[in-house]
């Protein structure tokens, strides 16, 4: 019988060790598999390498406008990085690196003082003025992008011909913006530029817009001198232009041309354009340039900002489109109707959700918050306790990589100079429509240098506008398509 008795306890012992090493087991598996993607560390240096090259191919200038055949229908312009026009000036990467975060900051505050105008009843009307064949239609009108964001705008450019005969200029493309305009002589106050600033006296299409044209009437600010339409544009942060409001032939290669385009000759013009001639407005105002094709479509593929490939821009029919691209609802603010809205409603990190709530991307009754997507900004900009969540669940997934100091807007850094290659957390952004948009770890992990620092490439937004910017780091490679007919965005990953 003691026999029994002790077998039993040793039994019992025995089950109480299992059970306890069994819930000492389940109690220590992970709850998550972080989710992760690759990045190309040692291809991103050498690329900050490249980019600051001064090799005479690298500088070689086309300086007219060429053609050749496009991968789809149409004619696609060849260009090139301004590091191909002439030397950077900028002594490191680094440097590179501070400058373009600077332009930058400065593009926000611009875009942020715009949207508090408008929010507040104070737009651009508050501000008073200073003293047949060839004829290219929507469905098949191309033309290439370069990346321009070592220009002073630090944006993409495209290379349009202004005038009769075409005088090929380079300009901004900004899809925060409406009105297209370039730099004209005689010139009272102009920026310095990449090329010959545009004389309408040498072309035989220029024709001033009448001061009572519906064009005009369309303006935010204008005024009549001499019956002649002047126009205004005040970007928010100092910069600004002045001038005449005129139609001209735009040309995008032999043959392929769009008359009777208007748009604003610049005579007083300041602020962040430096380097390209003008600005080409892809908003959805009624004076952009799609607006003015009657282009309901129209799309571009924004190539690394670092490379010295060519990206492309596209209107109407002739538009790239992706039938599996993420399509997700276009939606409109009343209060300023040129930008570009999406649904965003939230983030996932590594594969996890953060707890966020969706309200934190959505536009209020005022106009305030929302997401938009944007050429002209940099980096994505997030609002404040939206950004502190993603960078700390990005933080606690990356504790095993060496930390590194912070550079200017960027507080969450590290140094990958020993490592080739590396498994980051994915990041993800996720639409009202139930769709998600995983970035490439290249958009979101960038180098500030050439020794091997890398850092987390989102911001902080205003804390009075809410806004979130989808910049163009984060769409860099990524096909993105404006469909207005039927109020939809679309991305595709890769595609470029």
């Amino acid at each position: 019988m003691m026999w029994v008795s002790n077998n039993i306890v040793s039994l019992l012992l025995y089950l109480a060790c299992f059970l306890s090493l069994s819930t000492l087991s389940l109690s220590t598996e992970p709850s998550h598999v972080l989710k992760t993607t690759t990045l190309d560390v040692a291809a991103a240096l050498s690329a900050t390498r490249q980019v600051l090259s001064s090799s005479s191919a690298r500088r070689s200038f086309f300086s007219s406008l060429r053609s050749f055949a496009a991968a789809s229908s149409g004619i696609a312009l060849e260009l090139r990085p301004r590091e191909s026009l002439k030397p950077s000036g900028h002594r490191d990467y680094k440097t590179l690196t501070l400058n373009r975060l600077k332009r930058d900051i400065a593009r926000v505050q611009s875009l942020n003082a715009r949207l508090a105008f408008h929010l507040k009843g104070v737009g651009n009307a508050d501000f008073k003025p200073e003293g047949g064949d060839g004829f290219v239609s929507a469905e098949d009108l191309q033309g290439r992008v370069i990346s321009g964001l070592n220009h002073g705008s630090g944006e993409y450019f495209s290379r349009v011909g202004i005038g009769s005969p075409a005088r090929p200029l380079y300009v901004t493309l900004d899809t925060g913006s409406d009105i297209t305009w370039v730099q004209c002589e005689p010139c009272s106050d102009c920026y310095e530029q990449v090329d010959p600033v545009f004389d309408p006296a040498n072309s035989t299409t220029y024709a001033p817009v009448a001061c009572n044209s519906s064009h005009c009437q369309s303006l935010d600010v204008s005024a009549c001198r001499d019956g002649v339409c002047q126009y205004q544009v005040n970007y928010g942060d100092g910069s600004y232009t002045v001038g005449s409001l005129a139609r001209d032939t735009l040309t995008f290669g032999p043959g392929l041309y769009a008359r009777g385009i208007t748009l604003g000759c610049g005579h007083d013009n300041y602020g962040l354009f430096r380097g390209a001639a003008g600005l080409f407005g892809l908003g959805r105002g009624p004076l952009s340039f799609p607006s003015q094709l009657s282009a309901s479509l129209f799309s571009y593929c924004l190539v690394d900002r670092d490379s010295d490939s060519v990206g492309m821009v596209m209107f109407g029919r002739g538009s790239l489109q992706d039938p599996d691209s993420l399509r997700v609802p276009m939606l409109r603010n009343g209060k300023m109707p040129s930008f570009y809205y999406v649904g965003l409603s939230g983030i996932s990190v590594g594969g996890s959700r953060l707890a966020i709530q969706p309200s934190a991307f959505q536009m209020d009754g005022n106009g305030t918050g929302g997401a938009i997507v944007d050429t002209g900004t940099a980096v994505t900009r997030l609002p404040v306790s939206v950004y502190q969540a993603l960078r700390d669940a990005f933080t606690r997934a990356t504790t095993h990589f060496p930390q590194a100091t912070g550079v200017s807007l960027f507080d969450t850094c590290y140094n990958l100079s020993s490592l080739s290659k590396v498994d980051v957390a994915t990041v993800e952004f996720h639409f009202d429509s139930g769709e998600s948009l995983q970035f490439p770890a290249k958009n979101y992990l960038v180098p500030t240098d050439s020794a091997g620092t890398f850092c987390l490439a989102f911001a902080t937004s205003s804390v009075a506008s809410g806004l979130t910017i989808i910049g163009n780091v984060q769409q860099q490679g990524m096909l993105v398509s404006f469909d207005s007919a039927n109020s939809v965005v679309g991305f595709s990953p890769n595609r470029c």
